[in-house]
């Protein structure tokens, strides 16, 4: 995959990591996109979103269904209609199914199989993972979306997104913690067994931060916010108590100096809170004790010293994930580099239970598998009879066909008949 374009724009509209003012939303994601296209000199029309982890919460669901005659081949009408059978679930009215992925699939007691298409028999079964979240939430994301002038193509959970970037299949199979500081909130998503198995937000962000820059200097916010990337640290045992910058103090016409030190001391405090809150949520489920450790994205990720911080307050590994990409090397682009990623590397399955949710029977993935005695020379199988009643027509004489006339699908034929003779 190679990156073309990026657009970045403040995120105007949200609040602590969800959209409360869909206007100004809407003009955030298309100044962003026109971006994009201006740098990769294409027009964008669908978009993947990918929607925060708030409240979502992660279940287990089954479906089953009768295929029909035991020697009838399973097929992608089957598979969505397995998926479908495993969404029927009782939801409360202010929730909604955001994503399903499937787990595996079971053909007549015959279990762990990927994919079914192909096989035959005459029971389906689907066991897969089910994520259901606040419907404001989804609603707002698409309503900004729409009246951007875009099309929404796949909703993705921002976490399960994140695994597939920044872990590796060893970090996904035994255990991880997944740590995405926003400037508007902070995700702690637990992925084990290349499944997310827990979420927690916590309220706070980058954003926290920055207010206790400015309340404390007494400046500006985007004075605070330019001090906190310019100089900024998060732990304040490695910042320099004798290197001191200007700051624009309100009421006053002269600068303040202030050191890097007493900088680094109010970011240090605001981190310390939102850690020890994830903390304790993650100690709760024994989650810390995963092999794994724990991997940092998101802008906040960026500060320098954040990692030895974050190492001294949960007491295992912790790593800062950064994109290589050009045009992408900071943790601010990991989620929207991850959502890209997820969707791209999505089996045609997959893809098909996921077409169930919006009830779209039209697959964009490949149909049925090919039948061999399809006719090669045209690409087009051959003609089906129609299903209506015959018309008496007279019989005409047999008419002796040329060998080297004969179609593709009568060769192969032709071929297999001598071969196992």
């Amino acid at each position: 995959m190679n990156v073309i374009g990026v657009g970045s724009e403040r995120s105007n509209g949200l609040s602590r990591g969800v959209i409360v003012d869909i206007d100004k939303a809407a003009t955030a994601i298309q100044s962003a996109v026109r971006q994009a296209e201006e740098k990769a000199s294409i027009e964008i029309k669908k978009v993947i979103a990918g929607v925060p982890a708030n409240l979502v919460k992660v279940e287990r669901c089954r479906g089953m269904i009768a295929v029909g005659d035991e020697s009838k081949e399973i097929n992608n009408d089957d598979v969505q209609k397995v998926a479908a059978a495993a969404l029927v679930q009782s939801l409360p009215p202010e929730r909604e199914i955001l994503d399903v992925i499937p787990d595996e699939f079971v053909v007549d007691d015959f279990a762990d199989i990927a994919d079914p298409r192909g096989m035959v028999g005459v029971r389906l079964e689907m066991h897969g993972t089910l994520f259901t979240g606040p419907k404001t939430i989804i609603h707002n994301t698409r309503k900004a979306i729409e009246k951007a002038g875009l099309q929404i193509e796949q909703i993705v959970i921002a976490p399960l997104a994140l695994s597939s970037l920044v872990l590796n299949d060893g970090e996904q199979d035994f255990g991880s913690i997944i740590i995405d500081m926003g400037g508007g909130q902070t995700t702690a998503a637990v992925v084990h067994d290349h499944q997310l198995k827990y979420t927690y937000v916590d309220q706070e962000g980058g954003q926290y931060i920055t207010k206790d820059i400015s309340v404390v200097l007494n400046t500006s916010m985007e004075n605070a916010e330019k001090l906190k990337r310019d100089y900024g640290n998060a732990d304040s045992q490695q910042a320099n108590d004798e290197v001191e910058f200007p700051v624009d103090v309100v009421g006053q016409s002269t600068p303040t100096q202030i050191s890097e030190q007493y900088l680094a001391e109010i970011i240090e405090a605001r981190l310390e809170q939102i850690f020890g809150k994830v903390e304790s949520h993650l100690s709760a489920i024994h989650a810390l004790d995963l092999p794994g450790g724990i991997v940092l994205t998101g802008g906040v990720a960026a500060l320098p010293g954040v990692t030895d911080l974050a190492t001294q307050v949960f007491g295992v590994n912790v790593r800062v994930f950064t994109p290589s990409q050009m045009g992408l090397r900071h943790p601010s682009f990991d989620e929207a580099l991850a959502v890209i990623k997820y969707q791209a590397a999505l089996s045609d399955v997959t893809k098909l239970v996921k077409s169930a949710l919006t009830g779209d029977t039209r697959s964009s993935v490949a149909l049925d598998i090919a039948d061999p005695l399809m006719d090669s020379a045209s690409s087009t199988p051959a003609p089906q009879p129609q299903q209506q009643p015959a018309k008496p027509t007279k019989k005409q004489p047999a008419k002796k066909q040329d060998p080297n006339q004969q179609s593709a699908s009568e060769r192969i034929r032709g071929f297999f008949n001598h071969f196992f003779d």
